[in-house]
């Protein structure tokens, strides 16, 4: 695996302890053996002594099928596997954000339940812990499970988000380790509108990266729809970047200068050729180009004043019902 860390103090293993995120919506034909593969890397961690002691957080983030009945089945066979059950569904970044609130450790460690992300890249996380870095994100060094459409739209995105000033770690996603000080830092954060992808890079310390194989699920259905994805697209945009409204300032500028064009145009028509006849594209075209500009910078200008609304609320970003 290669990685890359920014120098700090290092710290000798073994990690006192370590917990492990994961959220989970409908992951009843998964979560057995994402449990049962966690369960042996962590203990071959602690016979390496590596880490002293380890614990597995499920977050229910309000499932619908068996998964918080399976989550307490595994509770009481293992110790090391805690259950936070959420009242409801919250999305994805609000139940991980649960989760990272919770777990105790020097060292929480975020993966998703469907086990695509490789978790033997753990163990070359732990080295970039001991080795000084307080965040280490998993990287994907390749997208071949995923399809051709998702994979470009997935690349596209990172790359207009960085395009925008958005500070993001180019295909990461949020498969990532990050110290007990880094989360205490996370923790004064207190917006609605979660971005994690997008709000850990903007905490600092310092970082490594490890790059590993995504795979395919091990089974069940991605609980990502295009819908979601494409609300997620927003959410991070509109979260970390003011650059569409200047660019809403700077298309009404350059209809404004368009328009004034048209209407000098217009002038020198009737004033050098009174017989001309106007045409109806010249009314008809600019109308609807006008009408669906406004339509789109009223729109812009709306999810903008969406999240103003739902941050002035401040409304609770999670419920939890249930812990083990």
């Amino acid at each position: 695996m290669n990685q890359s860390v920014i120098p700090s103090t290092p710290i000798k293993p073994p990690l006192q302890q370590l917990s492990i995120a994961i959220p989970c919506y409908n992951e009843e034909e998964v979560l057995p053996e994402t449990a049962s593969r966690l369960s042996s890397l962590l203990s071959e961690l602690t016979e390496n002594n590596l880490i002293r002691e380890t614990s597995i957080y499920f977050i229910d983030d309000g499932s619908t099928d068996r998964t918080w009945a399976l989550i307490e089945d595994l509770a009481a066979r293992d110790t090391r596997v805690h259950g936070i059950k959420l009242s409801r569904n919250y999305g994805h970044q609000s139940a991980l954000l649960a989760g990272l609130m919770h777990a105790p450790g020097d060292a929480v460690i975020s993966i998703d339940a469907d086990l695509q992300d490789d978790i033997s890249a753990i163990k070359q996380m732990l080295d970039a812990y001991f080795s000084g870095a307080e965040i280490v994100y998993g990287i994907r060094s390749e997208r071949t499970s995923d399809t051709f459409f998702k994979r470009g739209t997935a690349e596209g995105y990172y790359r207009l988000l960085q395009a925008m000033g958005v500070r993001l770690v180019f295909n990461h996603a949020d498969y990532r380790l990050l110290s007990r000080r880094v989360l205490e830092a996370l923790r004064s954060y207190k917006e609605t509108n979660l971005f994690l992808r997008g709000l850990i890079p903007q905490l600092g310390f310092n970082s490594a990266t490890v790059y590993y194989n995504r795979r395919e699920r091990f089974a069940g259905e991605s609980k990502y729809p295009f819908s979601k994805m494409l609300a997620l697209a927003v959410e991070g945009i509109t979260s970390f970047s003011a650059i569409p409204l200047k660019l809403i300032t700077l298309l009404g500028m350059l209809i404004s200068l368009v328009s004034f064009g048209l209407a000098l145009w217009a002038l020198g028509v009737k004033i050098w050729n009174p017989e001309a006849v106007p045409g109806w594209a010249s009314i008809v075209i600019p109308l609807y180009f006008l009408g669906g500009i406004q339509l789109l910078c009223m729109g812009v200008i709306g999810q903008y004043l969406a999240k103003v609304y739902s941050e002035t609320k401040g409304r609770p970003r999670f419920i939890i019902e249930k812990t083990l």
